[in-house]
């Protein structure tokens, strides 16, 4: 069998594919025939053994996350986090839009290996069309006997419920996601207990991203190994990268997990627009530290940008330990595959003022550090970018970025402070010429 290209991206283009006929033709469903007839443990070891790690950010194995269920709950429930919201991804719209079937078949899998009988498919508001396709696609798939009180006659009952968000991006982390759920108000919840073991409505929640669901059927149909060789290393399967920004061919990608960085912009993207020289790149949306040109020869799995670049290792000043994690220097991360490559032109201050900016309007004000801390950043920075800077600006930005990392509830603040920390280290004479020099 010759190794597939694409897995979750093969019906992009195919009107076809979104009904639920033309789905069963292309052999849609039969993975979810074969899993009804599979014990649930069997069904979350070989997901564990494929080397299925979350698409949507953390890159935690899925398989491994599902074994966190207790044994003895009685009540299990999956929610789907389609909140897609970082800039520079832009994947699970399509993905919902072109195969929304697909993503209901994973989903009804993943809810049988976990116990659960109740999906929640937690929409971002923005996306109007895609939830008008997806709720067509629950209708016929209810229709077809696929969810319901017996599915596939089988006597176990499964239901969906797709939900829409109202725009936040905070709802995106999984305990503001199960309280908006809940009706209460979006503010990520203090962990643990974590949701595997207390999470919506107070019961036992798995909260996984709509790519990593959509892999799932593959799995079940050609087996762990399979998908696992598609990868690399603790990194099986396909990718999805949202490449934007100064590339000739921008847009999706389906790629095996390790392809280098580089090889993605000049084959894949077709190099860099107009010829010109590569300055950057933010490898896995708003919130991964920035690479620089000559740090970009590294391959796009979790694993290896979690300990990249080894080629400049940051140095911290006195009193700013640039860290990810205590004794883990600033690196980066995959995060949610957003990939935004910039030029020789780009204006590096600019850019970090922006991303500021959306952090400090998405900031759900909970925790001070990031409510007080994005705020403050966003206009220090933006200050700097419209060469209005003070003596004193990337020594007070830099203290605080440090006073928000490893200082919050959920990860919003890391989500600043690591762009933050790393545009200041990386182009640091491009913020400081921004201070005007004393006549």
């Amino acid at each position: 069998m010759p190794e597939p290209t694409k897995i979750v991206t093969q019906h992009f283009g195919n009107e076809a594919a979104k009904t639920l006929d033309g789905y069963e033709r292309s052999g849609g469903y039969r993975a979810l025939r074969k899993a009804i007839q599979t014990h649930p443990a069997t069904l979350t070891d070989e997901v564990k053994k494929s080397a299925l790690r979350g698409r949507g950010g953390a890159g935690f194995s899925t398989g491994m996350k599902w074994g966190f269920i207790p044994k003895d709950a009685k009540t299990v429930y999956l929610v789907v986090n389609a909140d897609e919201g970082e800039p520079g991804t832009f994947k699970d719209r399509w993905l919902i839009y072109w195969d929304p079937h697909l993503l209901i078949e994973g989903s009804i899998i993943s809810a049988r290996a976990i116990g659960a009988s109740h999906i929640f498919v937690y929409v971002r508001g923005e996306l109007v069309r895609e939830y008008g396709v997806l709720s067509r696609a629950v209708e016929q798939a209810y229709a077809r006997g696929y969810l319901g009180k017996s599915v596939l006659g089988t006597g176990w009952s499964c239901d969906m419920v797709v939900h829409r968000g109202a725009g936040a991006y905070i709802c995106g982390e999984e305990t503001a996601m199960l309280n908006s759920l809940e009706g209460k108000r979006g503010w990520p919840r203090l962990k643990p207990p974590f949701p595997a073991v207390k999470g919506l409505f107070g019961q036992p929640t798995i909260v996984n991203n709509v790519e990593t669901l959509m892999n799932v059927p593959y799995i079940v149909e050609h087996g762990a190994e399979a998908f696992a060789n598609l990868g690399c290393k603790g990194n099986g399967g396909l990718r999805i990268l949202c490449v934007s920004g100064h590339v000739e061919r921008p847009g999706i990608y389906e790629l095996p997990m390790g392809v280098p960085l580089l090889q993605v912009i000049e084959r894949d993207c077709g190099g860099m627009l107009h010829g010109r020289k590569l300055k950057g790149v933010i490898p896995g949306g708003s919130s991964m530290p920035i690479l620089l040109a000559d740090e970009c020869d590294v391959p796009m799995d979790f694993d290896s940008l979690m300990t990249w670049p080894k080629i400049r290792p940051v140095e911290s000043r006195p009193g700013v330990p640039f860290e990810l994690a205590p004794g883990r220097p600033l690196r980066t991360m995959g995060g949610s595959g957003g990939v935004v490559v910039m030029d020789e032109t780009t204006d590096m201050v600019a850019v970090c003022a922006r991303i500021m900016r959306f952090y400090a309007h998405e900031s759900c004000g909970q925790c001070t550090p990031c409510r007080e801390g994005t705020g403050w950043m966003a206009r220090v920075c933006t200050r700097l970018a419209e060469g209005q800077g003070r003596p004193g600006d990337l020594e007070l930005l830099d203290s605080i970025a440090v006073g928000i990392a490893g200082n919050t509830i959920c990860p919003l603040g890391e989500a600043a402070a690591w762009p933050m920390m790393a545009f200041l280290t990386k182009f640091r004479e491009e913020f400081a010429a921004r201070i005007p020099k004393a006549a």
